[in-house]
């Protein structure tokens, strides 16, 4: 099996270097060019010049160590050529200032280099720290907010047990009690489970799919909820709107920009949801006529754990913002105080170049 990897790497350009060092080293000696067309002083200065390239491609390589080891390497065996041939065309002066140039571009090229290379290292080092600090801070934020959000379900379950416990329970303040215990035991499962979602990605299952049903489909679901809120709902969607994409998680998508607006609206409000069709992408938008984002607020409102509600984690939108991207699409939102937010998503449409 062929083995690759930084020192197959570099043996490979050691072997290039080598070759390309001997066959500049044959021009500067004249065994390449000159049996064919002879001998001039241009054609030498051209031959010897050549040299400068192994020296270069040994400093980008291999750094300062690498451009001096080419330089000394070239000097050395020019020395039979200078000193030894006798040939009355060699200008032993023009020679030895030659052999200087070559220390002094390999100086050059491969401080440059492995400056460069520092810069870089140290450049990837920092990002590896920051990365890792935002990853602690991540954590800390999701251990806060886990904290948080069953710590108050958990005091709930814990009193109504007590109370279901105690013998001067009636059989009514019973029934009261275990609903409370078993709404509070639904919101801790939903809460796990928005954690689970954001802190693990799940395999996306694509598939061709008409991005109006399922919309269609997640909006009959909520059809009851957003009633129950007093709130109505209005929908305006084109048919044939084909995507290559994950129908749960498209589903999670609409069910969370929906119950946003719903939240964010008050009893008597509207919410208009629009599909249609834009060049090579498909616009799903969210409209509510609620309380408006502030502008400080905007800019952070798909953070996780950021949230301006008294319940919630602050996972939603940064879940949707997460699947979204997953499926090479974009999320927007536009917001004034007082007038109401629109979420704007763009999905490529199936065969339209991404």
């Amino acid at each position: 099996m062929l083995m690759s990897g930084p020192k197959t790497d570099a043996l490979k350009k050691a072997f290039i270097l080598g070759g390309t060092t001997a066959l500049t080293l044959a021009i500067h000696y004249g065994w390449v060019i000159e049996p064919l067309f002879g001998h001039s002083h241009l054609a030498h200065a051209i031959h010897s010049r050549l040299c400068y390239i192994p020296i270069v491609m040994g400093s980008s390589w291999f750094g300062l160590r690498g451009g001096l080891t080419v330089a000394f390497v070239i000097s050395l065996l020019v020395q039979p050529y200078i000193f030894l041939l006798d040939s009355p065309h060699v200008d032993v002066t023009s020679e030895l200032i030659e052999i200087i140039f070559y220390f002094a571009l390999a100086t050059l090229t491969g401080a440059l280099i492995d400056r460069e290379s520092s810069v870089r290292r140290r450049h990837e080092e920092t990002q590896l720290q920051l990365e890792r600090s935002q990853k602690f801070s991540l954590l800390g934020q999701m251990a806060a907010g886990v904290a948080h959000e069953i710590k108050n379900p958990l005091a709930s379950i814990k009193g109504a047990v007590e109370i279901l416990g105690s013998e001067g329970t009636s059989p009514d303040e019973k029934k009261e009690f275990q609903d409370i215990a078993l709404k509070e035991i639904k919101r801790l499962d939903s809460t796990v489970h928005e954690f689970l979602d954001f802190a693990r990605s799940r395999e996306i299952h694509f598939e061709r799919l008409d991005l109006a049903e399922v919309v269609t489909s997640s909006l009959r679901q909520l059809q009851p909820q957003i009633e129950n809120a007093g709130i109505k709902l209005s929908s305006q969607l084109s048919n044939n709107m084909v995507i290559v994409a994950d129908p749960e998680k498209i589903h999670q998508i609409i069910i969370n920009l929906a119950l946003n607006a719903v939240d964010a609206s008050s009893p008597g409000g509207e919410i208009q949801v629009a599909l249609r069709a834009d060049g090579k992408s498909a616009l799903l938008t969210v409209k509510d006529y609620g309380s408006g984002i502030e502008p400080s607020t905007l800019q952070r409102i798909f953070d996780p754990f950021y949230t301006t509600k008294s319940k919630g984690t602050g996972l939603g939108l940064a879940i949707v913002k997460s699947i979204v991207e997953r499926h090479a699409g974009t999320i927007a939102v536009e917001s004034k105080p007082g007038e109401g937010s629109r979420f704007t998503v763009k999905f490529p449409l199936e065969g339209k170049n991404r």
